[in-house]
This record gives C-alpha cells, structure tokens and sequence, in this order.
C-alpha cells in the first residue's frame, strides 16, 4: 500500500510568474511555488482566471446539491482538534448508536424531494466494525435504488470493507485531508497524513469515486492551505468533489477561538482549487452560515459549485432551503440536474432546457 501513496514533486527556486492555465488543462505535476504564485496574483486576476476555468468546464450557473446526514453521532476515538464528536473534547454531544437503516431511507427520501441530488452519509468512527457493516450497505443499496448518488464517510477502511461497498453500489467515500502536510499534527495525533492518503489509495483502487478537500481558518498559514490544494492536485487522480470548509469554531474543542479566516482568503483558496482541479466539484461546505451573501456569491464565481443543502451539517447548522433558494434566485444559480435526468436530457428531452 506504501508505494501507492503520494509523493509531492519539490522546486528548488521559486518561479518567476503564475502558470497561464485558462483553458482547464488537468495537471498532476503542480509545485508549491507554482500555486502559490496563482494564489498571490491581484484578487481580480486571480477570479477571472478561476471563472475562465469553470466556464470551460461546468455550466457557471449549476450548483451540485448534496444533502448530508449523521448516521452514528459522538463518541469518536479520533482527536481532531476541530471536531464536535471526538470524545476527547468537552463539547457537550452525547454518543448515539447508528441509526436504524429505515430511519436514514426516509431521510434520504426527504433530501430526494427537496432537490438533493447526492446523498451523504457520515458516522463518527475511526474505522467501521464489522457488526455495523450489514446496515451500512444496506443504507448504500437503499439511497442508490432511489436513484441517487450515493457518499459514505466512515474513517478508515480495511480491503474488505471497500470490496463490500464497492458491491454495494457506493458512489463516492468522503475522507478529507483537512490540512497540508506540515500542519496535520497540529489538528489531529490518532492517525498520521499517511493513514489519510492510504485510505484514499485504497478506495480509489476499488472504483470508487473521491470527495476529499479540507478546513481553512484552523490556525494554518496560507502556504498550509496552499499545499493541501497541492496534494489534492497531485493525486494520480483528482478527487471528483473538493470540499473546502470554513472552521466552525465548536466550544469545547481546541480549536474553538481559533482566529476566523478572513473571506477574501477564503475565496482565494476556492479560486485556487478550481483552477488547479478544473473538472472536480468544489464543493462550498461547512462554515456557510459564517458567510454573507456577497463572500457565496464570490466563492460561486470563483469556481465553487456544489453545496450541502438542508438545515444541518452532522452536527453543526447550515444555512437551510429557504436561504440557498433566496440567494440562488438572486445569483440566477440553479440546482444541477440529477445524473438520471442529464441521461434523458440527452435524447432530446424538452424539460431539460
């Protein structure tokens, strides 16, 4: 499993001016120095690059929508600093069980009819038992025989765990890298940079489809920020969803007066991210009820198209329907077609203009 895991080329001498990359050219051999240098261009330069790439790749004016549920909440053995359901913090979540299959079916119902096009399912494990592994795919087979894509995120997994999903129709597995490299061990101690990017070989290998991003405003420098973007780009593959997320500051947690990060680096970091990944969704993730309505719209232009709807975020608040449908009338943005509905829409179907 080693020899699968990412190696991240090295400059020697900072280059002299950002790559001119408009055009959405899939890369895998990005330097630091390289994306640091589209990162620090003028803020409008920068935009305007990012908005070329995702006008040359995606309908501008279509946002992914997912919709995301807490299957097995609290109680988490891992240490992430940032993290509401680790047990090491005082937060104040109590632990529940995992949730009866049933009871997640009706839910993903639910986000079907109110536009979810992907449904997202998380449980607050270092790895998943085997006990648990029946209701998981049966969850997995559930949501996919609705019609929706399917995304799991479980913590690590073993090979047999990845066969069973694989099999049991799982679209994509969620497992974020949440930093750079340098910085990982100030977020998180019960699992190594190396776990993360081995998993994520191991699920790549099965078939399954990435979504794998990270958290801005932990205490992290820009070049941390820089670097995770770097990573995800370098993959021998790039992760088909990115989720940046804005830190929700969680009382209890180590993390919780962390300093904010300021919008303009936010959005810098979503322009960044679309122009080094042109053909992945970056998804506009946790943090938006931080966010007004101008710093969205910024982030939409830059590049980001796909968000969580609904009121919640496993355990933290989102901005809900009502919200999104207001500030998407504003923008003109409409949800993307379900993959079901693109497919007719290629036969000429009439609905899909």
């Amino acid at each position: 499993m080693q020899q699968r895991l990412h190696q991240r080329p090295t400059c020697s001498q900072a280059e002299p001016s950002a790559p001119d990359v408009p055009d959405g050219t899939v890369r895998h051999d990005w330097t630091s120095a390289q994306a640091q240098a589209l990162h620090d261009l003028p803020f409008n330069d920068l935009l305007f690059r990012a908005h070329l790439v995702h006008r040359r790749t995606f309908d501008p004016n279509r946002i992914q929508m997912s919709r995301l549920l807490s299957i097995k909440t609290g109680g988490c053995p891992e240490d992430c600093g940032y993290c509401s359901q680790s047990a090491h913090h005082a937060s104040g979540l109590k632990a529940s069980k995992l949730m009866a299959v049933e009871r997640v079916l009706d839910e993903a119902r639910k986000a079907k009819a109110g536009g979810a096009t992907r449904y997202c399912m998380g449980a607050a494990w270092r790895r998943p038992k085997e006990r648990d592994m029946d209701a998981v795919v049966a969850m997995v087979e559930g949501v996919k025989g609705m019609g929706l894509e399917t995304c799991m995120t479980l913590g690590m997994l073993s090979d047999s765990d990845v066969v069973r999903l694989k099999s049991a129709g799982l679209d994509y597995y969620n497992h974020n890298i949440d930093t750079s490299e340098r910085f990982y061990g100030e977020v998180v101690t019960s699992r190594t940079f190396a776990d993360r990017l081995d998993t994520l070989a191991r699920v790549r290998d099965a078939g399954i489809k990435v979504c794998c991003g990270g958290i801005l405003g932990m205490g992290e420098k820009p070049e941390d920020r820089i670097d995770m973007l770097v990573t995800l780009a370098n993959l021998a593959e790039h992760p088909e969803s990115v989720p940046i997320n804005m830190l929700i500051a969680v009382a209890g947690t180590p993390m919780e007066r962390a300093p904010r990060i300021d919008g303009i680096d936010f959005v810098r970091a979503i322009a960044l991210a679309r122009i080094m990944m042109p053909r992945s969704h970056v998804r506009l993730s946790a943090g938006r009820t931080e966010m007004s309505d101008e710093t969205q719209a910024l982030c939409y232009f830059a590049g980001a198209n796909s968000i969580f709807c609904g009121d919640t975020l496993l355990t933290a608040g989102n901005p809900g329907d009502d919200a999104d449908a207001r500030l998407f009338g504003r923008l003109g943005l409409a949800p993307e077609i379900a993959p079901e509905a693109a497919a007719a829409c290629g036969d000429g179907n009439d609905e899909c203009a």
